[in-house]
């Protein structure tokens, strides 16, 4: 069901619980990638590769990553997908797979979170599958869970 190019690892079973809150009905929490990381789910990466890396350099090191954390969470974000870029993006890929799964499995509940410690929870927005399809850059609030019904 995931678009070529996405993989989706399972999570703990205490971030599932976290979602649980949520959405009681909740069976299984996965984070999605795109190659080994989820950066370009969530932003275009910028045409220079140096100034992408500052960007993301800057974010963990106000999360207080020590340097030796910094420099392996690079070298996972460099790794490229298994497959090309769809034509439309990535985050059109992940709207029409959240609108499929939405259709097939009913409401979900999404988060972005930034950095390796971040942990899910927090009030819950709201998103219909067509408010999702209508804004595929901005459906996706970092912080908060985000409950998408048809």
């Amino acid at each position: 069901m995931l678009p070529a190019g996405l993989g989706a690892d399972p999570l703990p079973s205490a971030e599932l619980a976290r979602f649980r809150a949520i959405l009681p009905a909740v069976q299984t929490a996965a984070h999605l990638r795109v190659g080994a990381c989820s950066c370009d789910l969530v932003r275009p990466r910028l045409g220079d590769a140096r100034e992408d890396e500052r960007h993301l350099r800057a974010r963990y090191r106000s999360l207080g990553l020590p340097r030796d954390r910094v420099i392996r969470e690079l070298e996972r974000h460099r790794r490229p997908a298994a497959s090309p870029e769809p034509a439309a993006g990535w985050r059109v890929a992940l709207a029409g797979f959240v609108a499929e799964h939405a259709r097939n499995a009913g409401a979900t509940v999404y988060q972005l979170t930034f950095g390796p410690e971040a942990k899910a929870g927090g009030t819950p927005l709201t998103r219909t599958v067509a408010e999702v399809r209508a804004d595929p850059d901005g459906w996706l609030v970092e912080g908060a869970p985000v409950l998408v019904a048809r």
